[in-house]
């Protein structure tokens, strides 16, 4: 992997321009997978604070909800923890027509749940042996899986730990995981090697995002993103937008409503 040092640093204008390119391009397969009926999902993996949900706001940022969703599932309830382990993520798999992105997936099993002893070894190796079965036939049901897992240096998550502590707006993405994973880094670290030795298969690759500097890390994602799943521009005709046919009509008062304050003056 390169190092971001040696690449030359990303100009905010550039990261702008090339941001909205990308946009359009990410509205235009949207109306591609509702026009063909693609079930596609993505997942977002990684290090805590590496980027991922930065990455996943400027993909659905100008994208029709109802076509592309984000699926960020809480700690299971008691009775979800007594079904088969993948039933509560297969719920939330799309229909034709849709795109779902899963900030954070049913890998919580092979990283949190293992390093933290939320599940039994027992558990843990099932896992690791029946999900890229799961996969595999996630993908001859016709969907299209895609994997990103999100890299950042030690130095670069401490300083965006730091930031979410001193940070108001930021705060509240601080939590006591974090922490942990601080206190656990080595068992995380042996934890997703182990992941990917079972799971980065041909069939479904882990692709790896270098997250130290998030506006390239965007970037980069979301091309390769776009490369990966073939689309074309849906052509839409000519509309003419008629007038307004207000006839038999009658404004009620405008003192008749309560409006909200208007802070600003007019000028």
């Amino acid at each position: 992997m390169t190092s971001d040092r040696t690449v030359k640093k990303l100009k905010k204008k550039d990261y702008e321009n090339e941001l909205k390119r990308l946009q359009v391009e990410l509205v235009k397969l949207q109306e591609w997978i509702k026009h063909s009926g693609l079930k596609v999902v993505v997942l977002f993996e990684g290090r805590d604070a590496a980027g991922k949900g930065g990455v996943i706001k400027r993909i659905t940022e100008k994208l029709n909800p109802r076509v592309c969703r984000i699926v960020a599932l809480p700690a299971p309830t008691e009775k979800e923890k007594t079904q088969w382990y993948f039933q509560r993520y297969v719920a939330h798999l799309p229909s034709a027509g849709e795109m779902v992105l899963f900030d954070r997936s049913w890998y919580n099993r092979a990283g949190v749940e293992k390093v933290m002893g939320f599940c039994t070894d027992n558990e843990y190796e099932e896992f690791l042996r029946s999900c890229p079965e799961f996969e595999r036939m996630l993908q001859r049901s016709g969907i299209i899986l895609l994997k990103y897992w999100f890299s950042v240096s030690d130095e670069e998550q401490e300083a965006r730990f730091l930031e979410r502590i001193h940070t108001p707006i930021k705060r509240w993405k601080f939590s006591p995981m974090d922490l942990e994973s601080r206190n656990r880094w080595a068992e995380y670290s042996a934890a997703k090697d182990r992941m990917f030795a079972y799971t980065d298969t041909k069939q479904c690759p882990w692709w790896v995002v270098d997250a130290d500097d998030k506006k390239k890390a965007r970037i980069n994602c979301i091309s390769h993103l776009l490369s990966h799943i073939p689309f074309e521009e849906i052509h839409y005709p000519h509309i003419d937008l008629p007038e307004v046919n207000k006839e038999g009509y009658v404004r009620a008062p405008a003192d008749s409503q309560t409006f909200v304050p208007n802070l600003f003056s007019k000028d």
